[in-house]
């Protein structure tokens, strides 16, 4: 037993000085391991590889190539206003204002509003879409160029409702956005928002469609995108692209901090932008159809026989005199279809109504008291509204 452990000892010490050689000799000539392998043909083992991390797929590694085909179509927007204020004109001698107090007077002075705008093309012409809220009451429009130029804007007409303008500029050569086409937006898709907040021109935020079919005010057709890409002072106007540089929307509004949110912003979808675009280089206005009602929420009970595809719109209000009154329309209707389309909700019926031609005949199908109902409706047109629509800029 002790000649074993002796044995094993002896053994270890060799080893362990071994070792110890080895060591020396590698910090001396640290290639002496590989020519010592090359030599008896032993092959080292390569050393692990680690692959950077790849993008899922379909995902850019960079959104460059998209804002380089859109930014130069976003231009900055400076509206100036002429302000009439009001004031009281003091004495300069102590007890004249003091027996006669201030004597009240009006003031001029000028101001500045700040905002974005996409060059597009119609019918064969360049104009300026931005917002009205930016332009609205401007004595004075100027336009810079995504190269640099200052251009005059004159204002070809404006939509209160949807707070679009459309401007035209004197000045050639302007690159027109390309229009995204019809493949509806989802949340989720990824989006990028360019325009001049608080004059920092030609800005690139990026988020996601956070929802569609946003309606803030519900008398009104309106048709948001909402999105959590930095919207900002002086965005307004600006475009909202996708992935491909294609424009998708006009950033119009935010709720700020003030209201205790935040990557809250909306844009008005471009085909809601191009109909009006379109109407107003024809007419210099926009022209909706009218019912005459005002609608809510359908309250579906699981046992109501409704069509699950189709949820309708219950009218809560008939205005005496309108085409619905006309026809009969009462309030707790369930209205199902208008024309040959299913109604969703009342924002889709809004959008439905809005679109049709005054003076033109429509029918709506729908409950009364569980028993359907067909009526034909002469369509109005739309009377001006009141806009309560906010913006932060």
């Amino acid at each position: 037993m002790k000649h074993a452990a002796g044995t094993l000892a002896f053994i270890a010490r060799f080893v362990i000085l071994g070792l110890a050689i080895a060591f020396v000799i590698t910090l001396l000539w640290p290639g002496s391991g590989d020519r010592l392998r090359s030599r008896f043909g032993i092959t080292a083992m390569p050393p692990a590889r680690t692959e950077p991390a790849s993008a899922p797929a379909g995902s850019p590694l960079s959104y460059a190539d998209a804002v380089a085909a859109a930014e130069p179509s976003v231009v900055n927007i400076y509206a100036n206003k002429i302000v009439t204020g009001q004031a009281f004109r003091m004495y300069n001698d102590p007890l004249l204002q003091q027996l006669l107090g201030g004597q009240p007077t009006t003031y001029q002075r000028r101001e500045q509003t700040l905002g974005s705008g996409v060059i597009v093309n119609a019918q064969g012409q360049d104009y300026v879409l931005t917002n009205n809220h930016v332009i609205a009451h401007a004595a004075d429009i100027q336009v810079l160029l995504y190269d640099g130029r200052i251009a005059k804007a004159t204002l070809v007409g404006a939509d209160e409702e949807t707070d679009l303008a459309v401007l035209k500029i004197d000045a050639s050569n302007l690159p027109s956005i390309h229009i995204a086409d019809q493949q509806p937006l989802r949340a989720g898709d990824v989006v990028l928002a360019i325009g001049n907040p608080l004059g920092l021109n030609q800005t690139v935020t990026m988020g996601i469609v956070s929802a569609i079919g946003r309606q803030l005010n519900s008398s009104s057709a309106e048709d948001f995108i909402q999105t959590d890409a930095a919207i900002n002072l002086g965005n307004s106007g600006g475009a909202l692209i996708n992935a491909r540089g294609l424009l998708v929307g006009i950033n119009t509004l935010l709720i700020g901090k003030a209201a205790g949110a935040e990557g809250i912003g909306f844009a008005i979808p471009v085909n809601t932008a191009m109909k009006v675009l379109d109407q107003i280089i024809a007419t210099g206005h926009v022209v909706r159809g009218w019912l005459g009602a005002d609608y809510a929420f359908v309250p579906v009970a699981a046992n109501s026989g409704l069509p699950a595809a189709a949820r309708g719109a219950q009218v809560t209000d008939v205005y005496p005199g309108s085409p619905a009154a006309l026809a009969g329309l009462q309030p707790h209707d369930i209205l199902l279809k208008i024309g040959k389309d299913d109604i969703l909700d009342p924002a889709d019926l809004r959008r439905h109504e809005a679109a049709l031609e005054p003076g033109s005949k429509v029918t709506v199908s729908g409950l009364r008291n569980g028993a359907p109902f067909h009526s034909e409706l002469t369509v109005a047109k739309r009377p001006p509204m009141a806009t309560s629509t906010t913006s932060d800029d």
